[in-house]
């Protein structure tokens, strides 16, 4: 059975009894020194919150489908519910990805609090526990994509997300943010005064990532850890020498623990400062090259060229399929608006709600893709040519 074939049956069978939505097992102990290597020669595949396209956002179904179509890296946000354990969940509320509105058991949970100094209203991660948490089914994010898997799965630990990587059929790399910690660490209290970023390294640490970038240990296991608070990157710098991204939102938005602007952040100075802390930035991409109000994309900014002058690699978010996300320079065709990001503004990885869409991309436009027959025909190949040389 191929490995495709084993990823999509794991997906059936979750789907199988799926009104109990059942944990995923932790890693098994296959030996993962015959997996297939990382490959590292082109822009990394980063699977947003899993192929959110298609499934669930940050659902083991998302994760084992963005596997299953040649994802690089799965992508993860990592918050904390009120018992302390550390869960896959984007947005601080539980309101548009889940449904929580359905289970009237909750209704008196709602509450407004302060959330990078806006108030914000609705259900909160940070007041249920992991037990209740795993009794609410997600549900698709956007309205225009599939809905038939709304309910089927349940939100997922930060260990299952890493036990879905590890028994992977190849080396498949993992990209966790670490999400509001400002707000998680005002909410949530550990044992022995630990934060959020200690937890957090801490599981890590238990599945034996580690590594400095590129390095034999990051290879075997490759992770990049992500945030929007450069103080968390830089308190983590004291935990773990795993690549650090720093990710940079709208120029509107200040960063959530030291209010500063996006001109202060991508400033020659400041990346001067944060590069001793992380290998790259992440952006958004329209940052990078902001469209115009007829949605034409204007002259790129020289952001990715002064990030590369300082070793900083460029993976910027997100790429969607949907022809409400393409400019009109890409005649809504992703593949063209893949082309320009790649080839044209030189970046270092993509992350992407239809891992599969990219994948094909890169495996169609690389010199260095071939198929099981192609690679067996260039083998025998190479093995006719040497046979000339070898003595008798």
């Amino acid at each position: 059975m191929t490995s495709s074939c084993v990823v999509s049956f794991t997906i059936l069978l979750l789907l199988v009894g799926c009104s109990a939505r059942p944990l995923y097992q932790l890693p098994s102990k296959t030996d993962n020194k015959y997996k297939h290597s990382l490959q590292t020669f082109r822009p990394y595949n980063v699977a947003h919150r899993g192929s959110n396209g298609e499934f669930p956002e940050e659902t083991a179904a998302a994760y084992m489908r963005a596997i299953e179509e040649g994802a690089d890296f799965i992508e993860t946000d990592i918050l904390a519910s009120k018992d302390g354990h550390l869960i896959c969940h984007h947005d601080v509320t539980l309101d548009d990805t889940t449904d929580i509105a359905e289970h009237s058991e909750f209704a008196n949970r709602k509450t407004t609090y302060v959330v990078q100094g806006v108030n914000t209203t609705g259900y909160f991660t940070v007041d249920f526990t992991l037990e209740e948490l795993k009794s609410l089914g997600a549900k698709q994010r956007y309205p225009f994509r599939d809905q038939q898997y709304n309910g089927k799965f349940s939100i997922i630990t930060f260990e299952e997300f890493i036990s879905i990587a590890l028994d992977a059929p190849r080396v498949v790399g993992i990209y966790p943010e670490i999400k509001n910690p400002v707000f998680v660490n005002q909410h949530v209290k550990w044992s022995g005064g630990q934060r959020f970023e200690d937890k957090f390294v801490e599981t890590l640490k238990k599945y034996g990532y580690k590594g400095s970038y590129k390095s034999e240990g990051w290879l075997k296991q490759p992770a990049f850890i992500q945030s929007f608070a450069p103080t968390s990157l830089i308190y983590i710098s004291n935990l773990t020498d795993l690549p650090k991204v720093f990710l940079i939102d709208d120029v509107t938005i200040f960063t959530e623990d030291t209010n500063q602007s996006y001109w202060e952040i991508t400033s020659d100075s400041y990346f001067d400062f944060i590069k001793d802390y992380v290998v790259g930035i992440g952006p958004w991409k329209d940052t990078l090259v902001a469209p115009q109000t007829n949605n034409y994309l204007q002259t790129p900014s020289d952001l990715v060229a002064r990030a590369h002058a300082r070793n900083l690699e460029v993976h910027p978010y997100t790429f969607r399929n949907e022809n409400s996300f393409l400019h009109l320079n890409f005649n809504q065709d992703p593949y063209i608006e893949y082309d320009y990001w790649i080839n044209k503004i030189g970046i270092d990885g993509l992350f992407t709600d239809f891992t599969g869409s990219l994948h094909n991309y890169q495996e169609w436009t690389s010199p260095l893709s071939l198929g099981d027959e192609d690679e067996s025909k260039l083998l025998h190949k190479i093995a006719s040519i040497i046979s000339k040389y070898i003595r008798k």
